[in-house]
């Protein structure tokens, strides 16, 4: 999860106490929290406070207090200072801060059993919170503690940030004119753009797929400019590319850059939030709208996806925390039924690409179930979850819950199928 920054930011680079007591205003327990961070500023005076907009799961927004900062450590002998990010809720120290690792451009996140792929950080602490003997400068010092025992990051390499910079080259080529978008950015949402800032989306294969995928984007509407790279001139069956070069259609360009070299992602150094595949998104779309709209269920479907990988084991899967996760097994036997009978037709993965690129583009933040790099007993594979997207990718995984124990079962048994997969390849 990522914070959304809307307005201005206020730093109190020597924590002035009234200064921070008056942005405060809002908060419940404004004197505890004011004290509490007074003993955070005395042990750790490096920490940067500022008010910023947080923009939760289910899309609300607050302005919270938060600061950021490194914390010194030792692992195998070695001094670290780690940087994080601690949001403060406005029902402090009654409610535990909101925790994240910082990394910088060079550094990586090392996911494990405190830390997820977007750096957010869960530790017993957190779970067991109470005031008043709970404390951030408690929080902290747990949080070195189990740090010290698993790295949480690690240093790219040479190799890794050389072959990272190579891509981004390469990418600034087939996006010349594009101003450049920094992920860690967070100036826009809900689609806006700042000025002289163009949208383009490039879509690799000239095939009836990538034909699609073109023509849903362009539909959308989310583009100021669609490029087709056509890796293949003259091949291609159905003949799209060169139908939408004789037409001319408007804001669309067809290329010819080789790429091939480029379709190893797991040698490009990127994020894992930034390397995506469309996973179950379609599958999971249309079972919410079976669940909604065919079988009439007097529930939402919103909360529930298909999950792990397309074919005979899908997955059905919901929100532990919402009314979905008891859902009845008829119910999802019928929707389940209804869906395999729904092919998968080029155009069909073209409006599904099409609305994953909304969501990116215009940081929509919505759920999909894409493929995403997840960790687990198989290893590290890519399956496909409830994950929110926007601007910088994925900003959180979902988590979920398998409709049955058979379910989990088949859930583990794609994870370890596909991690054979992976290791075949070799990269």
């Amino acid at each position: 999860m990522l914070s959304i920054c809307l307005g201005l930011w206020v730093r109190v680079m020597d924590f002035q106490e009234e200064n921070v007591r008056l942005r405060l205003g809002k908060y419940k327990f404004r004197d505890l929290t004011v004290e509490d961070l007074k003993n955070v500023h005395k042990r750790y005076p490096n920490f940067i406070f500022s008010m910023d907009t947080y923009t939760f799961r289910d899309g609300s927004q607050k302005d919270l207090l938060n600061f950021v900062g490194t914390i010194p450590m030792t692992y195998q002998g070695n001094s670290y200072n780690i940087p994080v990010q601690l949001w403060i809720l406005d029902s402090h120290p009654f409610a535990p801060p909101l925790c994240f690792l910082k990394p910088t451009a060079t550094m990586g996140i090392h996911v494990g059993k405190h830390v997820d792929t977007q750096g957010r950080i869960y530790l017993p602490y957190l779970q067991n919170w109470s005031h008043p003997k709970s404390t951030v400068l408690g929080l902290f010092a747990e949080m070195i503690l189990k740090f010290e025992e698993e790295l949480p990051l690690y240093s790219l390499s040479s190799v890794d940030a050389a072959r990272q910079q190579e891509l981004l080259s390469y990418i600034s080529k087939i996006t010349d004119g594009v101003s450049s978008l920094d992920v860690n950015s967070a100036g826009r949402t809900g689609g806006r753009k700042n000025d002289g800032d163009t949208n383009k989306v490039t879509v690799i294969g000239g095939g009836d797929l990538g034909i699609a995928c073109v023509l849903a984007i362009a539909a959308k509407g989310i583009a100021d400019k669609v490029v087709l790279l056509d890796l293949a001139e003259g091949t291609s069956k159905g003949g799209g590319a060169m139908d939408l070069n004789i037409f001319n259609l408007p804001n669309m360009e067809i290329s010819k850059v080789e790429i091939m070299t480029y379709v190893a992602w797991k040698l490009s150094g990127l994020p894992e939030n930034q390397v995506i595949g469309i996973g179950c998104n379609l599958d999971s779309e249309r079972f919410q709208y079976i669940i909604e709209n065919i079988l009439k269920a007097h529930i939402s479907g919103k909360e529930a996806w298909i999950i792990g990988e397309q074919g005979e084991n899908k997955v059905p899967a919901f929100d532990p925390a919402s009314p979905h996760s008891s859902i009845q097994d008829q119910l999802v036997n019928r929707a389940l039924e209804i869906l395999k009978g729904k092919s998968q037709k080029s155009w069909s993965v073209g409006l599904s690409v099409a609305d994953l690129t909304d969501s990116i583009v215009t940081n929509k933040r919505k759920i999909h179930s894409v493929s995403t790099l997840a960790k687990g007993t198989s290893g590290d594979v890519f399956l496909s979850m409830p994950c929110i997207l926007g601007s910088s990718g994925v900003i959180e995984i979902i988590r979920t819950a398998p409709g049955q124990e058979a379910d989990a079962e088949k859930l583990q048994n794609s994870a370890t199928t596909i991690h054979g997969l992976q290791q075949q390849l070799k990269l």
